[in-house]
């Protein structure tokens, strides 16, 4: 099978860190760790394993952030390399395995790509405490090699299908998951809106962890699809309260609007603007920027993660207010957290998806999403923008690194 291959190497990022800043080729190109790649077909270690044909794999930010080499080092030790890349995958089921019941040949089907104890193999008597909450995505057993066999050996460390050696992600032709991994889609949701369900899961997740209260303000901040996938994950859990967006560009503007913004802000002077309407006061320190005092925002959602944007949301947010910091990829220099005591602030981070209570029942999140999908019936499609052959990665990876001039909110490859 083929699939696009990313190798983490000295080398390669010394390039992406100097050529990098001329040229694409130092991060997408020839002369970076990422490449097509002719790969064995990989076979089902295991009776309770599908084996999927991939349809559609998306692009996250998180990909560009690692190809790049400007993530953190520190998730390093939580993956395996050389890996086919690709976390978001919708795909229809291969085969199946002797033990398999929830899905059969022909389905179209999701999956979680996050790599519990289960999937490693241990019993559920042996789960670390994170997989025995539901909670995989802090799987504690990350770092270590487990105990399924794939090609003999033992299944290599990670967290993450799409960066690991062992189980190649969705920017490949075929994948390998464990039963308890894979969902089906049903066949009233188009492929544009199923292969966005495992971002629609880490919005909806985060909404159901800090979840607003009555009809408090909430503050959306980013203009990808995470933070449009928070507008809807609030909208369709009910959420009633007045919701102000901040994105950048039209586009991104209109689809918070359709997603159910309340209003939608520019980042800078409009958003200001909104801040002080709240009932805030500017003040001008004798060095460093403007800060404020009354008013602000008691629930922000950052689905940036920068300096800027962490930045922006101590400074908006009123006393006691809550922070969800829905993913951090980078170090953060210089970050002045004076307000965190200051104001009693919460800061709160999320990651991932996992057993949630919904509706009086336990649920994964990749559930709850589709069947919300269904019943709200919101037109999620319309932020994949670009969508790419397997063999045209590269433009699909240059449109999803410079989205301010593509205008791409979500790319995707179809292998």
């Amino acid at each position: 099978m083929k699939g696009v291959t990313f190798n983490v190497s000295v080398p390669h990022f010394l390039l992406a860190k100097t050529a990098g800043r001329i040229t694409d080729s130092a991060l997408f190109g020839l002369l970076s760790g990422v490449k097509m790649s002719d790969l064995p077909e990989p076979e089902l270690p295991g009776p309770d394993w599908i084996e999927i044909e991939v349809i559609a794999g998306g692009i996250c930010g998180t990909d560009i952030s690692n190809l790049t080499y400007s993530a953190s080092p520190a998730m390093e030790p939580f993956g395996s390399f050389p890996a086919v890349l690709g976390h978001e995958i919708l795909g229809r089921v291969k085969s199946v395995g002797a033990q398999v019941s929830r899905v059969s040949p022909g389905q179209r089907v999701t999956m979680d790509p996050m790599i519990s104890c289960t999937t490693r193999g241990y019993p559920p008597g042996d789960a670390c405490p994170s997989c025995s909450e539901g909670l995989h995505c802090t799987c504690e057993r990350a770092g270590e090699e487990g105990i399924t066999l794939i090609g003999g050996r033992p299944l290599s460390r990670g967290l993450t299908i799409g960066y690991h050696r062992d189980l190649p992600g969705g920017w490949g032709q075929t994948v390998l998951a464990h039963e308890s991994q894979v969902f089906a889609v049903d066949d009233a949701l188009g492929d544009n809106a199923a292969v966005l369900l495992e971002p629609l899961s880490i919005a909806l997740h985060a909404v159901l962890r800090s979840p607003p209260r009555d009809q408090e303000a909430a503050l959306v901040i980013g203009s990808g699809t995470i933070a449009l996938a928070t507008i809807w994950a609030l909208r369709a859990t009910g959420f009633q309260g007045p919701i102000l967006a901040q994105a950048k560009r039209e586009h991104e503007q209109a689809l918070a609007r359709t997603l159910g913004a309340t209003d939608v802000v520019a980042p800078g002077p409009e958003a200001r603007q909104a801040l002080i309407e709240t009932g805030a006061f500017a003040y001008m320190p004798v060095v460093g920027p403007e800060v404020y005092s009354g008013g602000g925002f008691p629930l922000i959602y950052d689905c940036v993660g920068n300096r800027s944007s962490i930045m922006q949301s101590l400074g908006y947010a009123s006393p006691r207010a809550r922070i969800v910091v829905i993913g951090c990829a980078a170090e953060l220099k210089k970050l002045d957290l004076t307000f965190v005591w200051a104001r009693e602030l919460r800061i709160r981070g999320t990651v991932g998806y996992g057993q949630e209570t919904w509706r009086g029942e336990r649920r994964h999140t990749f559930e709850i999403a589709h069947d919300l999908l269904l019943e709200t019936g919101a037109p999620v499609q319309d932020m994949v923008t670009h969508a790419y052959p397997l063999d045209q990665y590269r433009d699909a990876l240059r449109a999803a690194a410079n989205h301010r001039k593509s205008g791409a909110v979500k790319v995707v490859l179809q292998p």
